[in-house]
């Protein structure tokens, strides 16, 4: 028998050599897969945190005061005004300039977004609110009023998008239709300069903050007063309501933020700033906080629990009075804008 015979050469079929490799590159994906997903794990169990009180950004657009700043419902940008008559929206995370709006003629001293983040209305010392579009800068809208006689001070959408409601040194609060500028209420209850207007969650009421020392609720379809709150000994300067609508927050020159039931009035909590007159209150998207805005020297912005009272964080970094503050959708950050001609977007909570 020759050699070949006793030592037959085996020979693989072409079916079991792709089965064999089939089988290998399955092995390697599984274990491929187990690997993207551990390191995945890894990642997400062991965020990189920001601490609080972190300044993310310095945005320096401006060429005088900010006087109000506003963030996108969207959270992808910020709308800031100024006294340079311009409002200026930019880039949330990196700060970068979209647009430059210049429709105003004087001190720009208003700002805010409608709720689908397409539209901005901005309300000036030249008596005018204007409504234009967030992308183009294109202006929809001016509205004149009935007119205000004097400066805008308060601007502030229906929470449905239909509707604003606009401040004045008039003493006026007047609501408008966005579509058509037609005035659909004035508001008289005031006895001096409105600096403020917030609508409720459900769009029912809107409360008002003046000169005259006193928060007004009231109904945002009559004008019928439901409250007056004179529970501050100064110019209030503005105002806020929590997600729930039960109760508002308002902030006054006397160096208080005052947290009231917004249907009896009662004084549930109060806040004195160490740092003198409060120009600004934001209440946290999620409920939990509030931000004040101080004009004196020492601490630029606190937050502190709305609940309790309990301060959290004092962030000192502005060079001057803070004009305004505004809260991140998602309750993380805030905005803050002031007399150095910044706006500082950083961690609160």
């Amino acid at each position: 028998m020759s050699e070949q015979e006793v030592h037959p050469r085996r020979r693989i079929s072409r079916p079991a050599v792709v089965k064999g490799l089939l089988v290998v590159a399955l092995v390697m994906s599984i274990l491929g897969g187990l690997r993207l997903v551990t390191l995945l794990a890894s990642s997400s169990a062991s965020p990189r945190a920001v601490p609080v009180g972190t300044t993310l950004l310095t945005y320096r657009g401006h060429s005088s005061s900010v006087t109000a700043v506003a963030w996108s419902p969207d959270g992808r940008s910020i709308a800031s005004a100024s006294g340079d008559r311009t409002v200026r929206v930019w880039d949330a995370g990196t700060g970068a300039t979209l647009l430059t709006y210049r429709g105003h003629s004087n001190e720009v001293t208003a700002v805010a977004w409608s709720p689908d983040s397409r539209h901005i209305a901005s309300g000036s010392r030249d008596g005018t609110v204007q409504v234009w579009d967030a992308g183009s800068g294109q202006r929809q809208l001016t509205y004149l009023g009935s007119v205000h006689s004097y400066g805008v001070f308060a601007v502030a959408w229906s929470p449905d998008g239909t509707h604003i409601a606009s401040g004045s040194a008039d003493s006026t609060v007047q609501v408008w239709d966005v579509g058509t500028g037609r005035t659909l209420l004035i508001y008289r209850g005031h006895r001096g300069t409105v600096h403020a207007v917030a609508w409720s969650p459900d769009g029912t009421r809107i409360a008002s903050a003046s000169n005259d020392g006193t928060v007004q609720v009231w109904d945002a379809q009559m004008g019928r007063t439901f409250l007056i709150y004179r529970g501050h000994h100064f110019h209030v300067t503005a105002v806020a309501w929590p997600p729930d609508g039960k109760h508002i927050a308002s902030a006054s020159e006397d160096g208080t933020v005052q947290v009231w039931d917004a249907v009896t009035g009662s004084i549930l909590l109060t806040y004195r700033s160490l740092a003198g007159a409060v120009s600004s209150v934001a209440w946290s998207p999620n409920g939990k906080y509030i931000a004040s805005g101080n004009e004196g020297t020492g601490v630029s912005v606190d937050v502190w629990d709305a609940a309790t009272g309990t301060t959290s964080l004092g962030y000192l970094r502005h060079a001057g009075a803070v004009f305004s503050v505004a809260w991140s959708p998602d309750s993380t950050r805030v905005a803050s804008g002031g007399e150095d001609m910044t706006v500082q977007v950083w961690q609160a909570t």
